[in-house]
């Protein structure tokens, strides 16, 4: 522990309805300057159980308010935290380490607009019925919530992900024990703050912190949780699917990706580089929809990646905190030495390093020497073998390859585990559909990245994860569905 503990920011679990301290705490860093700046409850197995508890007993009331009580809460949620985004940003950027620009633009107010819109969506839910009029019966479908929802986020985007599961959840009538990312906890905290004056009942939305190995794992294996959604590593989804399966819980495992952009030599660059730019090197390329395998038509190839690279070396690395940056600090050391690793790998494969990593130098102001930051990289003449062409990277990296035909790029997208997002440009409407119905992915952008309507499937195929998550597809997580029969 430090000297200067006193000035630490320490947070507390919420636990039905109340902040609770914990017996031991973790240090969690500011990325931007290498320093601990706040201390974290290392929950366990005794902490996961009273909020399981907690979760448990406010269940049969919350379940049975109607869809426009839970609304109206969610949506009193939303204004809250809207009134207070600049601290809430603020702390989202130190803690994380992104820009304060994305936190203000991206995080924050996509955290506000996930209560809104399931507030909205859970008044616009039907059930199905179907009549055999001649066997005198009528079929029909009542929709319940499930219990004790047990929701997993990670660090890249953290109050932004957590509401997306925190909202459909409880608005379908479930309650609630969440496990934010112990690197990255802050703004789940100072959402707690705020449930009782949004009218959260206590019990309803129970928040632990912790690790994944402890408090994640207590979570996992708790009998009285039927369903986990996990957003976060295959590695990690791979344990939760072990542990949670004597249990036969429901899961919707959000997971990595290895997202490829396929660029046409029939595409608008003026469009598509500083697109490519920003789905490779937003957040510190620190978002599961992050581009990092760039495929580009032989015919445009050499302008693409010489307009590319010179766009690259304009993107300003710095003090996530200063409004002009584009690029923040990684999440941790370990982190950042294991993207640094990848860049090491590919220059040993012969690959080029065009700019970034051990190319340029980093120039960076007096308080952030010892934070984790690294020049958004490119990288050339990488083999689709190498591990840079197939494992999640998840950094300001990307490699950028030629290819010839349509068959060939499709094939070639489709070689790797992943199956998350992928983005295609051209301006042959037959070839963008062509092309999109056989790439081997949850999400295809077509000359644009990152265009979300929430309505909508968000999901992956393969190693990219299980479920979908989205207006609809939540709403059916969320609740367990009954068939009811009727002779008359």
């Amino acid at each position: 522990t430090m000297a200067h503990s006193k000035d630490l920011l320490v947070l507390e679990n919420f636990i039905g309805g109340k902040f609770v301290p914990c017996s031991s705490y973790i240090d969690s860093y500011n990325p931007s300057t290498g320093d601990v700046y706040c201390r974290v409850p290392d929950s366990g197995k005794e902490e996961v159980e009273a909020a399981v508890k907690a979760a448990k007993y406010a269940f049969p009331s919350w379940s049975s308010k109607s869809p426009l009580e839970r609304s109206q809460i969610l949506n009193r949620l939303a204004d809250l935290i809207e009134h207070d985004l600049e601290a809430f940003a603020q702390a989202e950027s130190k803690d994380q380490g992104k820009t304060i620009t994305f936190a203000r633009t991206v995080d924050i107010p996509r955290a506000v607009y996930n209560f809104r819109f399931f507030a909205s969506s859970i008044l616009h839910r039907t059930t199905e019925c179907t009549e055999m009029a001649t066997m005198g019966c009528v079929h029909y479908t009542s929709r319940t919530p499930v219990g004790v929802a047990g929701l997993i986020s990670p660090w890249n985007l953290p109050l932004y992900l957590l509401t997306w599961k925190i909202a459909p959840a409880i608005a379908c009538g479930n309650t609630v024990v969440a496990k934010p990312s112990e690197m990255t906890s802050v703004t789940a905290w100072m959402m707690c703050k705020l449930l009782e004056k949004a009218g959260v009942p206590p019990g309803v939305v129970n928040v632990v912190f912790g690790t994944g190995a402890k408090t994640g794992e207590a979570l996992v294996c708790h009998p009285d949780v039927p369903l986990i959604s996990f957003t976060g590593s295959t590695l990690t989804a791979q344990r939760i699917t072990e542990k949670s399966a004597p249990h036969c819980k429901r899961l919707s495992l959000e997971l990595g990706g290895k997202n490829p952009a396929i660029i046409f030599d029939d595409a608008d660059l003026t469009q598509c580089i500083p697109t490519t730019l920003r789905s490779s090197f937003a957040n510190q390329g620190e978002i599961c929809l992050c581009t990092s395998r760039i495929f580009v038509q032989r015919g445009i190839y050499s302008e693409f990646l010489k307009r590319f690279v010179a766009e690259a070396k304009k993107w300003k690395v710095g003090n996530p905190s200063d409004p002009t940056v584009d690029v923040g600090a990684l999440i941790s050391k370990e982190h950042l030495e294991k993207v640094r690793s990848y860049v090491k790998k590919a220059r040993a494969e012969g690959a080029r390093v065009l700019c970034g990593e051990g190319v340029d130098s980093l120039v960076l102001p007096g308080g952030n020497q010892k934070g984790y930051f690294m020049l958004p990289t490119v990288i050339a003449e990488v083999k689709d073998e190498s591990c840079c062409m197939q494992e999640e990277i998840f950094g300001p990296v990307t490699c950028v390859v030629a290819f010839d035909t349509e068959e060939e790029v499709v094939e070639r997208a489709n070689s790797v585990k992943y199956g998350l997002a992928a983005t295609v440009w051209s301006s042959n409407v037959g070839r963008v559909h062509r092309v999109a119905q056989r790439l081997q992915s949850g999400l295809v952008w077509t000359n644009c990245w990152l265009v979300r309507d929430l309505n909508l499937p968000f999901g992956g195929m393969k190693a990219s994860g299980i479920g979908r998550e989205g207006g609809k597809d939540s709403y059916e997580f969320f609740t367990e569905v009954k068939t009811i029969t009727i002779k008359h």
